[in-house]
């Protein structure tokens, strides 16, 4: 009504039209807004806003205040099965057996990324269990079967190599080692065992064909100097008869240094012999140039080969001068040496 008494918003206490102290509280009076709402006055502290009004319907009826819709818990993150740990550690081993079998050349089958999600919160784990270990007995079987393949290589290896005086008895034991871990289950024992094995059997084989590969190029070398018509330090075939009784005894040290030296006679003789070999070669040449036999390519050819041996490559200009009097034949005054029954010359 109009005839109230205005009260203080603060303390309630009953003011005089127009005050703006209260003289309770003494604290300031705001002004009365027209139309204000109770809503829309300070609420004192510690006091609790009223809710708002209700709107009235077209009907007239009031409309209940909307509260706020309660919020919805977030689901909890699905939790691991305790078989999920063990999970981890087979498919971890699973993983490093693929590794191993990829040496051997073998497939391992593996559980899917999904099938591995799904096994790892599965509240049953029994039936991914079972698909696990399903894996782990193919795997197991084909590394055994791998592992009995490679190893009738490895022993053909072996074999080579004893035929050159290479011991292999303890290759062979670790073979057998190899073999009987991977039929018990023990796939990385198996698998480190396989590893040495393979990586000896591979040093003494690159050893080995080391030493057979610098035999046959300084033979090569011999009989090249000795078709050439240049005079050889030894006979090559009784060269390549001594050096193949060294090899095949294991000697591998002594064979190299028999052949360095024997490299260093052949490269002695051929700086004395080439250059003139060279000279005459040009002059025949020329000669069949003058009776109309086109020479171009031949002349280019014993070009590179002197090029070859003035840039101190002997070896080289040797074998491209071989080739050259291969399609081309030698001069007439220069018949080519053939072998001799004794040692040298």
């Amino acid at each position: 009504m109009s005839g109230e008494l205005p009260s203080c918003p603060n303390c309630g206490f009953l003011l005089e039209p127009g005050a703006t102290i209260c003289p309770s509280c003494h604290l300031p009076v705001p002004a009365p807004t027209l139309g204000a709402e109770p809503s829309d006055l300070p609420v004192p502290a510690g006091a609790t806003a009223p809710d708002p009004p209700s709107s009235p319907s077209p009907s007239g009826t009031p409309r209940p205040a909307r509260r706020p819709a309660p919020r919805r818990a977030a689901s909890p993150p699905p939790v691991a099965s305790p078989f999920a740990a063990e999970l981890t550690r087979r498919l971890n081993r699973l993983s490093q057996w693929e590794e191993g079998a990829g040496l051997l050349g073998v497939e391992l089958p593996r559980l899917p990324a999904w099938a591995e999600e799904a096994a790892r919160t599965a509240p049953d784990p029994g039936p991914w269990a079972e698909v696990v270990r399903g894996i782990e007995r193919i795997s197991q079987q084909r590394l055994s079967s791998a592992f009995e393949e490679w190893e009738r290589r490895t022993k053909a290896r072996l074999t080579r190599l004893e035929a050159y005086s290479v011991d292999s008895r303890l290759e062979r034991d670790q073979i057998e080692e190899t073999l009987h871990a991977a039929r018990t289950g023990d796939i990385p024992q198996a698998l480190t065992t396989f590893q040495q094995v393979d990586r000896v059997v591979a040093l003494k084989e690159r050893h080995l064909d080391q030493a057979r590969e610098e035999l046959e190029r300084v033979v090569a070398l011999l009989k090249d100097m000795q078709a050439l018509g240049v005079e050889p330090p030894q006979d090559p075939a009784e060269v390549a008869d001594d050096l193949e009784r060294e090899l095949r005894a294991g000697k591998l040290a002594p064979l190299k240094q028999q052949i360095r030296a024997l490299r260093l006679q052949a490269v002695n003789r051929l700086k004395s012999g080439l250059p003139r070999y060279i000279t005459e070669y040009g002059d025949f040449l020329m000669s069949e140039r003058t009776h109309g036999i086109a020479t171009e390519l031949e002349a280019t050819e014993l070009a590179r080969g002197a090029r070859e041996f003035f840039r101190g490559h002997p070896e080289e200009a040797l074998r491209r001068l071989r080739a050259l009097q291969q399609r081309h034949g030698l001069p007439p005054s220069r018949p080519a040496r053939t072998s001799s029954p004794g040692r040298g010359y």
